[in-house]
């Protein structure tokens, strides 16, 4: 499935690496490796998000909002001096997505 790509990528702290989240189908594979015992409510309606976006219901652009407060509210949301130099992309301020 090709879903749509956000405006800027958004990057993951991982335990060993930083991950870059560039659209709806990175945000479905981080969520469905998401630990079982962490799945709250957040996570649920993160999913939902996804699949309405999926769905053409939602804009990619919300879901690319609500995932970068997701992982800032799970202390996963890389900031700029976590993101390797090659990631960053020429006149980026914003490597996290958000505005």
């Amino acid at each position: 499935m090709a879903f749509h790509t956000f405006a800027r990528p958004i990057y993951a702290l991982r335990k060993h690496f930083v991950q870059e989240i560039a659209g709806l189908d990175d945000v479905f594979d981080f969520l469905d490796e998401w630990p079982q015992e962490k799945r709250d409510i957040t996570y649920e309606v993160m999913l939902d998000a996804c699949r309405k976006a999926a769905n053409r219901q939602l804009p990619a652009s919300v879901v690319a909002a609500n995932f970068s407060r997701f992982l800032n509210k799970h202390g996963k949301l890389a900031g700029v001096e976590d993101v390797p130099l090659h990631l960053r992309r020429a006149g980026d301020r914003n490597v996290s997505g958000t505005d």
